[in-house]
């Protein structure tokens, strides 16, 4: 019998696994991943960005955790040796239209408490010399990371700890027995005092099988990326990004030098045929079905029809993919560009048309679901991980640390 088992090997399932081990280092701790990697997913094809908190709506726990975890994630990097580095980056406007909406944004970086710094076409020029802009924001706390590499770690610190990880694990079904819960997956069945779904891509349907309600669906929004050559890669020192269009909920295609010194130029943002669909021709008959046939995504699909269909052309014409590069660096050309990875966002998506905004923590009996934590979920990895401990009743049979968790 296992006193807590966590349903997602990504970085929010293995930060929380990490975190009860501290809190209370007695306990039995499971974590099982259906696939044969850790961080195979979300966590494993993001463009390795540690988040300032610039963006988010002051208040809220993407703010607040973000902003706490670039400091927790900075620390436990140097901590356990992990490369990283802190950048900083420019955020542009390309054009005067934009300027007021810059502005807004600076203006939320100092409601958050980030140090952040106006700055004029020229000095965007000292940082990054090949972008053309009408003026700037530095954002001074930005760092690269490779979160697989941190993944890696957090899953190191758990077997340290006694707890049980398990790869190539399905769970297929949950069912409540007495006062516990068997989890039956494709190896076999794992008993449990409580459970914890950090499934990502299918958090909500983790929920359902748990008699949970998961407040919203999971919509999956497929993020395409190039990668500049290596003899373009001195067009971009950090990293770049332009002003977020506010008629879109992406941040609009950017420039990410990652850790390992290449650089990746996008994403773009369009609906994914299949929750785990990394390529255009992906297609999942059930994932495709429950999107077509809930109502509130053609709200959505209303609201942002002018910029879903230019996300869509720029997925499939490299040219007009790279004429948006263009804005930020008018030197770059379609043939410095070449098609790397991509990613899959798992978008919580509620019956009203609205996106979940925010990072969405659903408590159930003896149970809790993370059932939106998409960018800058990474960053916040540690902060998500302590705040769902935080959440869980004090476990009585259980032993915990004196001070709460840290």
């Amino acid at each position: 019998m296992y006193d807590f088992a966590i349903i997602g090997g990504g970085i929010v399932g293995l930060s929380t696994g990490m975190a009860l081990g501290k809190r209370y280092p007695n306990a039995r701790i499971l974590v099982l991943e259906k696939e044969s990697q850790w961080a195979f997913h979300q966590t494993g094809n993001n463009s390795g960005v540690i988040h300032s908190g610039i963006y988010y709506k002051p208040g809220s726990f993407k703010a607040k955790f973000c902003r706490d975890g670039c400091r927790t994630m900075v620390e436990f990097c140097q901590e356990h040796g992990i490369d990283y580095e802190i950048c900083g980056k420019v955020i542009v406007a390309t054009d005067k239209e934009e300027l007021p909406r810059l502005e807004n944004l600076y203006q939320r970086g100092l409601e958050n408490g980030i140090d952040v710094k106006r700055i004029t076409a020229e000095e965007v020029k000292e940082y990054e010399p090949h972008v053309a802009s009408v003026g700037g924001i530095f954002v001074s706390s930005t760092g690269i990371v490779s979160y697989k590499q941190v993944c890696l770690k957090y899953a190191e610190i758990i077997r340290q700890q006694g707890g049980d990880l398990r790869l190539n694990t399905k769970v297929e079904r949950i069912v409540k027995s007495g006062n516990h819960q068997v989890l039956e997956t494709n190896t076999g069945s794992f008993a449990t005092r409580f459970v914890i779904n950090c499934a990502g891509l299918h958090s909500d349907r983790v929920a359902k099988m748990g008699q949970v309600d998961p407040q919203a669906k999971i919509v999956p929004f497929r993020g395409e990326y190039y990668e500049l050559t290596p003899e373009k890669r001195s067009l971009v020192k950090g990293l770049i990004y332009p002003v977020p269009n506010p008629d879109f909920p992406f941040l609009g295609v950017h420039f990410t030098r990652m850790i390992d010194g290449t650089v990746h130029a996008g994403p773009n943002a369009v609906l994914s045929l299949k929750r785990e669909g990394y390529h255009k021709t992906d297609f999942d008959l059930r994932d495709f079905t429950e999107v077509m046939t809930y109502p509130a995504f053609w709200k959505l699909a209303a609201k942002y029809a002018d910029e879903g269909m230019k996300e869509i052309i720029r997925s499939f014409s490299k040219a007009v993919f790279t004429k948006s590069l263009q804005k930020l660096i008018p030197e770059v050309k379609s043939e410095d560009l070449v098609p790397t990875h991509a990613g899959v966002r798992a978008q919580a998506l509620m019956n009203d048309g609205k996106l979940v905004d925010d990072f969405l923590i659903v408590q159930g009996e003896n149970s809790v679901h993370v059932c939106n934590a998409p960018s800058p979920a990474a960053t916040s990895s540690i902060e998500i991980g302590k705040a769902i401990v935080a959440q869980i009743p004090e476990q009585s049979h259980l032993q915990p640390t004196v001070s709460s968790v840290n």
